[in-house]
């Protein structure tokens, strides 16, 4: 597949998105377009209205903690937008959790960095025809 000088351009608009993540153990952002409109965004992070710490003393990550993908979705509930068709750029590719949400949302395409450690999320989306694309930090860098 081809990267996209605009694939390139919304991967490192998540990548900015990640840093206001609080999180420590990772940080993570997410972009949700639709005909070449940014209709969502996301990181990772506690619900709104907690406590901006996203780890136990023991540096493990809280389980009410959300993710990227899930809070840019999420975001969509309050709008007048919907994900149908759309593309999700990722700085980090979805867990199995955030995979059931993608597919629940109508979303086509997943664009995305790095990967997650557990790829049952990429096999989930593979075999529900979710188109899924990687993109190189080498790509990220090169000029389009």
């Amino acid at each position: 597949m081809h990267v996209t000088k605009f694939d390139i351009a919304y991967l490192k608009m998540a990548q900015v998105w990640s840093q206001l993540s609080h999180c420590n153990r990772k940080k993570v952002g997410a972009i949700i377009v639709k005909d070449r409109m940014i209709i969502s965004d996301g990181y990772n992070g506690t619900p709104s209205g907690f406590e901006n710490c996203c780890e136990d003393n023991d540096g493990n990550t809280l389980w009410y903690v959300l993710h990227a993908e899930a809070n840019a979705i999420l975001k969509l509930s309050r709008s007048t937008q919907s994900a149908e068709g759309a593309t999700l750029y990722l700085t980090l590719s979805p867990c199995k959790e955030c995979s059931k949400l993608i597919l629940q949302a109508g979303i086509k395409k997943v664009v995305y960095i790095d990967a997650y450690s557990d790829e049952d999320g990429i096999e989930f989306l593979k075999n529900h025809a979710i188109e899924l694309q990687k993109v190189s930090h080498a790509d990220l860098n090169t000029k389009h």
